[in-house]
C-alpha cells in the first residue's frame, strides 16, 4: 500500500503573534514525521506576509488568500494541498513531536476514518484564576468533560484537526459564514463542517487520537470574564444555528458535557470551595453557571434567527 501523503496548515494574522507562529513552525519541522507540505496562510496582512518570507525555512510555502477570513485561509491551504490528509493548527500552538506520525498512524490504520483531533493542552501565559478545566473550550483546548480515550468524536477542536482531503473537497471545504473573520468571534466552523462530512458520509468517521498532542499559548487578555461572555454568546449563536441545519446531530456533544457540569463540575467546585476557602473554586463554578445561562440564551436567538432566515 502506498503511504499516504500529509500537508500541514497554519493560519495567521498578527504581526503580535509572528513569533508564536514561527515557534509552531519549528515544531512542526522537528517533530519525528515532518509533512510533506507546510503552508502557511497570512489573512489580510501584506506586510506580515512580507516579513515572513525572509524568515520562514525555505520549505515552508505561504499564501496570501484573496478572500478574508480563518475558514478561506484554510480552504486556501486545501486548494493547495496535494497530500491524502491535510491537518490544521492554530498559530499559537506548538506541536508534540509525535503529533503528525500519530495523526497519519490513525488514517493510516482506518481507511473509513476522515477525520481527526488530538489532545490541546494549555501553555498558560498568565495565572489561569478562575478558569476551570470545564471551560478550557473558551480558550480553544480541550476541556474537562470531554472525551480521552480514542475513539469517535463529533468533531476536533480547531486548533489541532485532521481530515482527508478528498472528501473536504467533495463537500466545498469550510463554511465562512461560521469561521472566524477579522475582530469577530466566530465559531463553530469546525463542527459545522464535521458534521456535512458524516452527513455526506456516514457517522463515527471523525475520531480523537489521544497520542497527537499540541500545547496552545494562552495569553493574559484571554483569562478575562469579558472573553468568557463574547465565546459563550457567540457559541450558543452558533449551536443554535447548527441545530436548524442538522437537528439532533448537531447537539450530540453537548448533552453529556451539560450533565457533566451540572452533576459533576459545579458541586466538585463548590464542595471545594468551601471546605477549602478556596475562591478560585466558588469563581469557577459562577463561571461556569453564567457560561451555561448565556449559551444557552443565545442558543434559542440563534435557533430563532435561523428559522426565521430559511422562512
Amino acid at each position: 500500500m502506498t503511504p499516504l501523503t500529509s500537508s500541514v496548515v497554519v493560519c495567521t494574522a498578527s504581526h503580535e503573534r509572528a513569533g508564536l507562529l514561527l515557534e509552531c513552525v519549528e515544531s512542526i519541522l522537528r517533530g519525528t514525521r515532518r509533512p510533506d507540505e507546510l503552508f502557511v496562510v497570512v489573512d489580510g496582512n501584506p506586510a506580515l506576509a512580507a516579513d515572513l518570507a525572509d524568515r520562514l525555512p525555505g520549505s515552508v510555502r505561504l499564501l496570501e488568500p484573496e478572500r478574508r477570513g480563518l475558514s478561506h485561509g484554510r480552504n486556501a491551504g486545501v486548494r493547495a494541498s496535494t497530500a491524502d490528509v491535510v491537518a490544521f493548527v492554530d498559530d499559537d500552538v506548538t506541536v508534540g513531536a509525535t503529533w503528525l506520525s500519530s495523526v497519519m498512524d490513525a488514517f493510516a490504520a482506518d481507511e473509513r476514518l476522515l477525520g481527526a483531533g488530538g489532545p490541546i493542552e494549555p501553555r498558560w501565559g498568565a495565572d489561569r484564576r478562575w478558569l476551570c478545566d470545564e471551560l478550557l473550550w473558551i480558550v480553544g483546548c480541550t476541556y474537562g468533560g470531554h472525551r480521552r480515550d480514542a475513539g469517535p468524536i463529533r468533531n476536533p477542536i480547531g486548533a489541532n484537526m485532521s481530515f482527508r482531503r478528498r472528501e473536504l473537497v467533495a463537500v466545498g471545504g469550510f463554511a465562512p459564514r461560521f469561521g472566524k473573520r477579522g475582530n469577530t468571534l466566530g465559531t463553530c466552523e469546525e463542527t459545522e463542517l464535521s458534521l456535512r462530512v458524516e452527513r455526506a458520509n456516514g457517522t463515527g468517521r471523525i475520531h480523537y487520537v489521544p497520542d497527537a498532542r499540541v500545547r496552545h499559548f494562552v495569553p493574559p487578555a484571554r483569562i478575562s470574564w469579558g472573553l468568557l461572555v463574547r465565546r459563550s454568546v457567540s457559541e450558543g449563536l452558533a449551536k443554535g444555528r447548527l441545530r436548524r441545519m442538522y437537528r439532533g446531530a448537531a447537539l450530540g456533544s453537548e448533552g453529556p458535557y451539560v450533565r457533566h457540569l451540572v452533576t459533576v463540575a459545579v458541586p466538585g467546585l463548590v464542595a471545594r470551595g468551601i471546605r477549602g476557602r478556596d475562591a478560585r473554586a466558588l469563581l469557577g463554578a459562577v463561571a461556569v453557571g453564567a457560561s451555561l445561562l448565556l449559551t444557552a440564551t443565545a442558543f434559542v436567538a440563534g435557533a430563532v434567527t435561523a428559522r426565521e432566515a430559511g422562512r
